[in-house]
């Protein structure tokens, strides 16, 4: 897997911080000179610019507050931003003192997340662990916190050997009360990094050994940890440099580079532009949406007998809360599946309590999955480039709230135009009353993906199975 060029600049961008950071041995300093002296956008960041000037996170009335150089990357949702992060490590480890230990803290604000993020940086075969190996010769070890706590392969030892990445969501170490945290407990499994601490603790915490080992921590998602909580979190960990990844960055992101979303358009990372269709009722989306996944799949079929690559077009069904008994939930919704014939085996739920999708490879040809029914559990993070259409059922006096989830359909499979225009689109199907609510929602998941009101287009006619390549 090659860096597109945009993505090199961005790796680019960071080692001119870093090497600013190196020249002027001050975050703040850097960030103003790199961006004075940028060879390709050179200006001076202001409080009323894109850019502002940087800024320490701190926590108001409290002596808590982030020293450590602490920069943002902006890069739209598909745009491959925990690709660039993995190959952002080598970079940013030979900008400091790590030849003792090369620590990577990788903090995410979810547990669909935490085990996607662990699962693909732990895959050998996974193109961000070859990534990892090529850069670190092999000598890498990924861990999960449950990991971490009983000492498997984190030692005092396996530290100094290799570049160790700890996966973490927030909530492992972002708390209140700390002693409820395992990581803030006295730990007799990390006895081998007592000598970090010259005899001075008879027992450790895991943070206090991170804390010693000065990790790079990266902070997927960030915009979710400006919080006077997350601060602390990041401050506890002591770190040497922090990386946020964002597609919406807030107040305490200091942007050193941004993709624009024509990147990812011209880069073939996203299905675009996101045609919305408006219908009569629920029952009429869940039959256009079944009818639009047929049409779909069989533009894709025909895509890889002409020598396109294997695409199975999957329907994200967005089901409601249950707070009414004429709710359409999600085991409604499959219900009314089953009574259309569809396979069982061809349909997922996905919800805060339940995961059907759990250990599925979707991408795989051998897999049957083409629906998934889901509330708001698909939101940031989820990854599968087949997921085509999002068919919301909310009451038709609702606008639909699609701007959490809608980034879930943006992602292209392959990174690789089709012939057949359609599978280069995205779709989304509701029943609304209050369309100019819904289609504003739809421009909030746009902006919240990183793209703008530009990017869809409302179809005036229903989806037919019959439609054919344009």
């Amino acid at each position: 897997m090659e860096l597109k060029k945009y993505q090199q600049q961005i790796l680019d961008d960071l080692k001119l911080y870093l090497d600013n950071v190196q020249e002027t041995r001050n975050a703040a300093s850097a960030f103003n000179e790199f961006w004075k002296k940028h060879p390709r956008t050179p200006f001076i960041p202001q409080e009323d610019g894109y850019v502002k000037p940087y800024k320490i996170p701190s926590v108001k009335g409290s002596n808590i507050k982030i020293t450590a150089p602490h920069v943002c990357i902006k890069v739209p949702t598909g745009g491959g931003k925990t690709f660039i992060a993995t190959a952002s490590l080598k970079t940013i480890c030979s900008a400091f003192d790590t030849s003792c230990y090369k620590t990577v803290v990788w903090l995410v604000p979810s547990n669909s997340i935490l085990e996607q993020t662990y699962k693909n940086l732990h895959n050998p075969d996974h193109p961000y662990r070859k990534r990892i190996n090529a850069d670190f010769q092999n000598r890498v070890e990924v861990i999960s916190k449950e990991e971490a706590l009983q000492g498997i392969n984190f030692s005092s030892e396996s530290v100094k050997e290799n570049l160790t990445i700890l996966v973490m969501s927030y909530d492992s170490l972002r708390s209140a009360k700390k002693d409820g945290r395992n990581v803030y407990k006295e730990n007799g499994y990390l006895h081998s990094f007592k000598d970090l601490f010259n005899g001075s603790e008879d027992a450790v915490t895991l943070v206090q050994v991170l804390q010693k080992l000065h990790p790079i921590v990266i902070v997927d998602e960030s915009h979710n940890a400006e919080s006077d909580l997350s601060i602390d979190m990041l401050e506890q960990l002591s770190p040497n440099f922090i990386l946020d990844l964002t597609a919406t960055p807030k107040n305490y992101s200091n942007i050193i580079s941004f993709t624009n979303a024509s990147e990812l358009k011209k880069n073939n990372m996203v299905k675009l532009p996101v045609i919305v269709y408006n219908l009569q009722n629920k029952n009429e989306v869940i039959e256009s949406a079944l009818q639009l996944q047929k049409s779909l799949e069989n533009a894709a079929i025909e895509e890889e007998k002409n020598g396109g690559k294997y695409i199975r077009p999957i329907v994200l069904f967005q089901a409601q809360p249950k707070t009414k008994d004429d709710n359409v939930t999600f085991e409604k919704i499959k219900e009314t599946l089953l009574k259309l014939k569809i396979k069982e085996e061809e349909i997922k739920i996905k919800t805060s309590s339940i995961n059907e999708i759990e250990g599925i490879d979707l991408m795989d040809k051998s897999c049957s999955v083409r629906y998934i029914i889901t509330v708001n559990a698909l939101k940031e993070g989820w990854d599968c480039p087949f997921a085509y259409i999002l068919a919301s059922l909310a009451d038709k006096s609702s606008s639909v709230d699609v701007e959490q989830i809608l980034g879930r359909i943006l992602r292209m499979p392959y990174v690789q135009r089709c012939k057949n225009q359609m599978l280069n689109m995205s779709y989304v199907l509701t029943a609304s009353a209050t369309f100019s609510q819904t289609l504003d929602n739809i421009v909030k998941g746009l902006n919240r993906a990183g793209f703008s009101q530009h990017d869809y287009r409302v179809a005036s006619e229903t989806p037919k199975a019959t439609e054919e390549e344009s």
